[in-house]
C-alpha cells in the first residue's frame, strides 16, 4: 500500500525528512507542490538543498512546479544546493539558468564562493558560466568550432569569440571536439585555474584548438560577444 502522510504533516519538514510522505502528501494535495513559506522557500529549494533528487525530479516533471521558483531574497534552488550532484540535476537535467541573479545582484556560484562552502559546486559553476563558443575561420570557408572556458586573451587573427554556454553551442548545432572539451573542463575544475598558470594554460589549450595542425587562419580578426 502506498505511504500516507500525516493529515498535518508540514510539507517542508517531509521535504527535508520524508520524501516519501511528501509524495503522498502531494498526489493527495497536488496544489501543495507550488507552496511557499513566508520567506520564499520553496518545496524545490529544499529537495536542492537536502540532495534529495528524486523529489525534485518529481516536483518539476509530475507536479509542475516552476524549477526557477525564487525565495524573498531573489534566489533559486541553486543558492541553497551542497552537492554537485544537485547543482547538475538542476543545471543539465532541469535546465535552470544559471546565470539567475539574486537581489543583490550574486549569481549561485558568486554567492556560493563569498560563503566558502562548497567548492565543488562553485568550480561548476564557474566552469558553466565561463565557457565560450571558439569560432575560427581559416580562410578556406571551414569553420572549426569548440568550446571553452574562460577565454580572456587576446587570440590570433579570423577568430570570433561568441560567448554562451556548452548547453547553447550544443542546443545550435555545435559539435565541439570531446577530447579538447575534457581538457577544458577538467582545467576549469582545477583550484589553480583562475591563477596566471592556469589562464596560461588555458590559452595553450585555445591556442591549440585554433591553430589544429598549423593550419592557417584569416586576416582579419574578430572577436565579439554574443548579442543576447
Amino acid at each position: 500500500m502506498p505511504q500516507e502522510a500525516p493529515p498535518t504533516a508540514n510539507p517542508f519538514i517531509l521535504a527535508a525528512d520524508d520524501p516519501n510522505a511528501l509524495l503522498a502528501l502531494l498526489n493527495d494535495n497536488p496544489s501543495l507542490a507550488t507552496d511557499q513559506d513566508s520567506h520564499g522557500y520553496s518545496l524545490v529549494h529544499a529537495a536542492a538543498s537536502y540532495n534529495h533528487l528524486d523529489l525534485l525530479r518529481q516536483l518539476i516533471h509530475q507536479f509542475s512546479v516552476p524549477v526557477d521558483l525564487r525565495d524573498e531574497d531573489g534566489e533559486t534552488a541553486l543558492f541553497v544546493v551542497e552537492t554537485l550532484d544537485a547543482a547538475k540535476v538542476l543545471v543539465e537535467e532541469l535546465d535552470l539558468d544559471p546565470k539567475i541573479t539574486n537581489d543583490e545582484g550574486q549569481t549561485a556560484r558568486e554567492k556560493i564562493e563569498s560563503e566558502g562552502e562548497f567548492p565543488d559546486v562553485a568550480r561548476y559553476l564557474a566552469s558553466l558560466e565561463t565557457t565560450r563558443t571558439i569560432e575560427n575561420g581559416n580562410g578556406n570557408g571551414h569553420t572549426n568550432e569548440a568550446a571553452v572556458t574562460g577565454m580572456t586573451t587576446d587570440l590570433p587573427g579570423g577568430i570570433q569569440i561568441r560567448m554562451g554556454t556548452m548547453e547553447e553551442a550544443e542546443a545550435e548545432g555545435l559539435e565541439p571536439d570531446p577530447e579538447f572539451r575534457r581538457r577544458i573542463e577538467e582545467l576549469a575544475a582545477r583550484d589553480d585555474f583562475q591563477t596566471p598558470e592556469g589562464q596560461a594554460e588555458l590559452r595553450r589549450l585555445v591556442e591549440e584548438a585554433v591553430l589544429g595542425q598549423g593550419g592557417v587562419v584569416g586576416e582579419e580578426r574578430n572577436v565579439r560577444p554574443r548579442q543576447e
